[in-house]
């Protein structure tokens, strides 16, 4: 999996660095600098070709420092460069000020009141923010935030663009938009978060020679799921890969299971059984041929149907109905022999005047994978927490809150969204961002999240544990939404699942 390191573990692994004499501080400082302007080459070519005009913008700390690398690098290269600087130089880190004298035998060193002109005249190639990084902790007001307000040339953001919360991605005041975002040594979550992609434009990250290894509680980016858990040996019997049952609502309001059913027999469960009332039968039966059906009318008929010990996953929720999703939960919830349980839609807001019930009855197969408005139903405080006016950084970010979430309700919580947060009891956390080259714009269609949850079941029948269902899930269901492609609905995720596995190499 690929780490993302927040302000504070990045800053321990350069502490780290240094202080084994592997590295000092001027050569990552030197080797932050190359790789942005390496970056910014390759992402516009012709600005390798031919000499051009930069406006370079630094700040009063280290990322200061990196854009005076980056200055005079340029004008090494033949550019035109106008550097302008926030602050005394006499009162930059021991580093940057190294660096702002060895610029400053190359080009004059403006104040940063004259950029403001300098970048509303318009005829500058580039645009370089090194104004602030990863460590900003106010937000931007007055002066820079009208500077972040920037002309249309183009822009390179040093490590994240200024005004943004690189561990929330949340907008402190005012931020830079930037076309193209070169970080180093590993992404951080907020190019993934929030607002961090809208403000980010293209992710680059630059090599500035730090160790690879785990780093003890990163968070990650969730991977593809491994062709061999996916797989189904020759041989296998159809109990081999489980057995999963999606509960219905009446009759009209079927259609969201059935997406759901669907979709967690195309991702591989051996069976998929239809729990349907006997109102919706008919309705059921006529358009079903792969997925099996039973009546399950109420707590007595679940009970009943729960008696199967083959059963190794259920979900409940879409389409569901409240006051059926009351009923049925808790006999879910308390089955003997304790199947893993995904709960969406109306399974979580049956619980939003008394979420404490629901936490209850919990237990560490679950998976909850509410949307955002179902999540503050059952986490107010934590919502609240999440969605205040961000007035310092690190801000809360919906890391913070998936984490405080599971372990609350002592189970995987995955939250919804274009940026897609899984949380398990304990810290494990994985972000999915339908993202830069992860862009799935399609999946903004009714019904998406019906199969999303679908296939966080057929993954849980087929034995992998919560976090690595709903990380394994949340991989598919965008992959299928990437390679569809426009005019997706969600009928169409099911059907493209067999492309995505292919390609996998199942």
């Amino acid at each position: 999996m690929t780490n993302l390191l927040s302000a504070a573990q990045m800053r321990a692994e350069e502490t780290a660095a240094i202080e084994s004499g592997a590295v000092t501080g001027l050569e990552l400082m030197e080797r932050a600098g190359r790789g942005v302007v390496e970056a910014a080459f390759a992402h516009w070519p012709d600005l390798a070709r031919a000499p051009q005009r930069a406006l370079v913008l630094c700040g009063p700390g280290n990322n200061g420092g990196d854009g005076f690398v980056v200055a005079r690098l340029l004008k090494e290269w033949g550019w035109d460069v106008q550097a302008f600087l926030l602050g005394d130089p006499e009162r930059l880190p021991p580093d940057a000020r190294s660096n702002h004298r060895r610029w400053s035998a190359l080009g004059a060193t403006r104040p940063i009141d004259d950029a403001r002109a300098a970048a509303a005249a318009g005829d500058a190639a580039l645009v370089v923010d090194a104004l602030f990084g990863t460590g900003l902790t106010r937000p931007l007001e007055g002066v820079l935030a009208d500077l972040v307000a920037r002309p249309a040339s183009r822009c390179v953001a040093v490590d994240i663009p200024s005004g943004l919360c690189a561990d929330s991605g949340r907008v402190l005041g005012a931020a830079m938009r930037a076309d193209l975002t070169v970080t180093f040594h590993s992404a951080k979550p907020g190019h993934y978060l929030a607002d961090g992609p809208g403000h980010c434009g293209a992710l680059a990250v630059a090599d500035i020679g730090l160790r690879d290894g785990d780093v003890a509680g990163a968070i990650t980016l969730c991977p593809a799921p491994g062709a061999a858990r996916l797989a189904k040996g020759a041989g296998a019997h159809k109990f081999g890969h489980g057995h999963a049952l999606v509960l219905t609502g009446g009759a009209g309001r079927t259609g969201a299971a059935r997406l759901a059913a669907r979709a967690a027999l195309r991702v591989g469960a051996g069976l998929v059984t239809l729990g349907v009332p006997g109102s919706a039968q008919m309705e059921v039966a006529a358009q079903i041929t792969a997925l099996m059906l039973t009546r399950v009318n109420g707590a007595e008929g679940l009970a009943a149907a729960l008696e199967d010990r083959r059963l190794t996953a259920l979900c409940l929720g879409p389409g569901l109905g409240v006051a059926r999703a009351r009923a049925l939960v808790p006999v879910a919830l308390r089955a003997a022999h304790a199947p893993g349980v995904v709960l969406d839609a109306d399974a979580l807001t049956a619980f939003e005047d008394a979420p404490e019930t629901l936490f209850e009855m919990l237990h560490a197969g679950c998976i909850l994978t509410p949307h955002a408005g179902e999540f503050a139903r059952l986490f107010p405080d934590i919502a609240e927490t999440l969605n205040a006016p961000a007035t310092k950084g690190p801000a809360c970010s919906r890391v913070d809150a998936t984490r405080a979430a599971a372990e609350r309700a002592g189970c995987v919580v995955l939250l919804k969204g274009p940026d897609t947060v899984i949380a398990a009891p304990g810290g494990r956390c994985c972000i999915h961002a339908a993202h830069y080259d992860r862009a799935a714009p399609w999946l903004a269609t009714a019904g998406s999240g019906d199969v999303l949850a679908g296939l966080v079941t057929g993954m849980m029948a087929r034995g992998l544990g919560p976090a690595q269902a709903a990380e394994a899930a949340a991989w598919l269901h965008v992959e299928a939404a990437r390679r569809f492609g426009p005019a997706l609905i969600a009928e169409d995720l099911p059907e493209t699942l067999p492309q995505v596995l292919r390609a996998l190499g199942v």
